[in-house]
């Protein structure tokens, strides 16, 4: 009993000896094995040969690249040993499978590569048993698909087909593959050996912790896959950039590996020194993905650093503009938040808040609380003062246009007229504070006072293109369409690709110098739009194509022209319930579309709108001049990739009108409104055709409901006076006439709206 409790320990130790690479140490176990038990001679062949190449490996170190040793006296003595072993046939299997581990690796040692990949063959590597093994093991395994591999790279191939080249490239990259994630298993159950006997205070007898070696083919194991896949060009840097980029990026890694998170003060230090490292390849990298414009990237790393950015306003606020960048506005309003907690004094940081909220987001609740946070925060300096009135009078002229009943519209025009006035009386050369008075009259239809604020804020930034336009429909609602057409030449001169101009010039042009120069120029944007985008059109069917001649200019940045907002095309703003609106046309318009064509809108959504945006002004010319058939193809393009947008459908009701087909615009217009209830043109549409038909109670309400929602409507009070007439009401109707006049007399071209009111 003594006697195998005696081999159990060191059958144990000699396995720990193999584990931890001390081969020195393991001819005297096996002297003390052989000597106390009987029948291992062959066990001690096979540990014998094992630990003398080991050892002979250590003094002659191997190299990649290394010719072969050759047959060498301490070789051939290596393998006498695993021979005797291999030959008597006494061994376990799974020692069996050591032995023969081991002579590959001696057969490769000595260069004959061929008889390597046979024993590995005969060995089957794939089936050997990765789990509930020892350490050794694990490293004998790796070190097999690693020796492979490297037997496959020095083999030629008999064919030289390109097939087989790449089923040979492929076999040899898996091998250093599997070898490199089997020596990782291997060194993590090494350091959890360790570890163990640190805590147990029981380490065993000479088996101090030393710094494991990892040896030649280890090495090879745990890196050539890497380099394989750079040698056939999965990623080589072609430019100091992309190599720059690339190290930032391992640095990136790195700094979020060694990151120290503890917050105890024996770390404080050690943090302070992480996470200023952090910090400045966080800012590199915002610098080289910045110049990219791979802000999605930029985000994405600067989101990994949040986990030790507590309290640190910096990464925060790169954080938050990097979202912005993004277009990730929801998100980044959230971590501007954050940076307002951070840093409370700093006004830009409510004001970039703001303009967000104001912005795509229409959350003009949230937009009017920061700008009043920027308001407060301003009084130390009039300049952001002035900033937070502006941000204010914007946030409340847009709830003017959000609001549905009068009364309330006038309030929130009042509160914005007054925020700008403040805005202007604290920072008078700012031209934005100007132009944005000039907007706010305009829009409350005091057409003199807006004449002389956008003068003004022409005065200080003479080629502001708002400022021109504004300058345009304020005269054009005086009537001097002429003069107005003139100052959009003229900002079309600076601003060629402005789409917003082009539409109110088509519209000019069709007062002007009639039907066919607006056509010219509905033809004109057409062709820039093909020239600025880089996108398949899916209704590009031929229908409407007397308006195009299909010649693609060069091609440039979608970012280099300015967009209109078609959110809603009538009044050129975001209400609250044209972008419910638009969600429900969009999903509808996707549906109909997938039932209709196979050839999806590629790309952003935006430009297919506003490629939608000017079929409809064509259509809206030919339906000028009467001609349904030309309007009817024009809808169709547009109707190819919106069919079922409330303002394809209107038009499509305006065709039916045109053609005599009461009863089918009728119809066309409820669809448009089941889609936009505020959408007025409709609703004065569908009001004129009721009342031709003698229902006029039912007329009156939608006019009086279409009044609530724009106000300005001169036709809308015209078609009211017009029903209450025909119900005997006189006195009323007279009342809604004069209102019709009053309206018409300062209506511009296209509403006032359709500028962009954002910071």
């Amino acid at each position: 009993m003594a006697t195998k409790k005696a081999g159990s320990r060191l059958e144990t130790e000699i396995e720990r000896c193999r584990s931890e690479c001390q081969w020195e140490r393991i001819p005297e176990l096996v002297k003390q094995l052989s000597a106390k038990l009987i029948a291992n001679d062959d066990m001690a062949e096979l540990l014998l040969g094992e630990s003398k190449l080991e050892q002979f490996l250590k003094e002659n170190p191997f190299k990649q690249g290394t010719s072969p040793w050759g047959p060498r006296p301490k070789l051939t003595e290596v393998r006498k040993h695993l021979t005797a072993a291999l030959d008597r046939g006494n061994l376990k299997p799974e020692f069996l499978q050591e032995a023969n581990l081991i002579m590959a690796k001696l057969n490769y040692v000595e260069g004959d590569y061929k008889e390597a990949l046979n024993t590995y063959a005969r060995v089957e590597v794939d089936d050997l048993h990765l789990v509930a093994v020892p350490p050794y093991r694990l490293r004998m395994i790796a070190e097999a698909y690693s020796t492979k591999g490297l037997c496959l790279e020095k083999l030629p191939i008999s064919s030289s087909t390109s097939n087989l080249h790449t089923d040979r490239e492929q076999e040899i990259i898996t091998c250093y593959e599997k070898a490199g994630d089997i020596a990782l298993l291997y060194l993590q159950e090494i350091e959890r050996v360790v570890i163990t006997n640190i805590q147990n205070r029981s380490p065993k007898p000479g088996s101090a912790v030393h710094e494991q070696e990892l040896g030649f083919f280890l090495e090879t194991g745990l890196q050539r896959a890497h380099v394989l896949y750079f040698k056939n060009g999965i990623f080589c840097p072609q430019e100091n950039t992309e190599e720059a980029l690339l190290l930032l990026l391992i640095s990136e890694s790195m700094a979020n590996r060694d990151a120290v998170l503890s917050r105890i003060p024996e770390h404080k230090n050690d943090r302070i020194i992480s996470l200023q490292s952090a910090s400045v390849v966080y800012d590199l990298l915002t610098i080289a993905l910045g110049r990219r414009g791979q802000y999605e990237m930029l985000s994405e790393c600067l989101e990994r650093a949040m986990k030790f950015a507590f309290e640190e306003f910096h990464l925060w606020y790169q954080f938050a503009l990097s979202l912005m960048a993004a277009g990730k506005s929801a998100r980044a309003v959230k971590v501007l938040k954050e940076c307002i907690r951070l840093k409370p004094d700093d006004a830009t940081i409510p004001l970039l808040a703001a303009k967000l909220c104001m912005g795509s987001l229409h959350w003009l609740e949230e937009a009017e609380r920061f700008a009043k946070t920027v308001v407060d925060v301003g009084d130390k300096t009039s300049e952001f003062k002035a900033k937070g009135y502006l941000a204010l009078g914007l946030t409340y002229s847009l709830q003017a246009t959000d609001a549905s009943l009068r009364g309330m519209q006038e309030v929130l025009q009042r509160k914005a007229l007054l925020a700008f006035q403040r805005a202007h009386s604290l920072s008078p050369t700012d031209h934005l504070a100007a132009f944005y008075l000039a907007l706010q009259l305009a829009i409350s239809r005091q057409i003199p006072e807006a004449l002389g604020y956008v003068r003004q804020a022409l005065q200080l930034q003479g080629d502001d293109a708002n400022s021109l336009h504004l300058l345009a429909l304020l005269l054009s609602a005086q009537k001097h369409y002429h003069d107005a057409l003139n100052i959009i030449d003229m900002a079309l001169s600076e601003y060629p690709e402005n789409f917003i101009l082009l539409f109110s010039k088509a519209k000019l042009e069709s007062l002007c110098r009639g039907p066919d120069e607006a056509l010219l120029t509905c033809k004109h944007m057409l062709q820039i739009w093909k020239s600025c985008y880089n996108l398949t059109n899916p209704s590009d069917s031929g229908r409407g194509s007397s308006l195009l001649d299909r010649a693609i200019a060069d091609r440039r940045q979608l970012n280099t022209i300015t967009l209109p907002d078609f959110s809603d095309p009538e009044t050129g703003s975001v209400h609250a319930t044209s972008i419910a609106a638009s969600r429900v046309e969009q999903a509808l318009s996707e549906v109909a579309s997938s039932l209709q064509s196979s050839a999806p809108k590629q790309g952003p959504l935006h430009p297919w709108m506003t490629l939608a945006q000017i079929w409809l002004h064509a259509a809206e010319v030919y339906i000028g001049i009467g001609k349904p058939a030309e309007a009817t193809a024009c809808v169709q393009e547009a109707a190819n990739l919106f069919p079922m947008s409330h303002n394809v459908l209107y038009m499509r009701g305006q065709v039916a009108e045109l053609r005599g087909n009461i009863d089918e615009a009728k119809r066309w217009y409820e669809e448009a409104l089941s889609i936009s209830p505020t959408h007025v043109k409709s609703m004065q549409r569908l009001a004129l055709i009721l009342h031709q038909l003698g229902r006029y109670s039912l007329a009156e309400k939608i006019l009086r409901d279409a009044v609530q929602v724009n106000s300005t409507a001169h036709e809308v009070w015209n078609g009211l006076g017009e029903v209450l007439q025909a119900q005997g009401n006189d006195d009323a109707a007279t009342e809604c006439f004069l209102t019709a006049l009053e309206l018409e007399a300062s209506s511009p071209i296209v509403p006032f709206t359709i500028i962009p009111r954002i910071l």
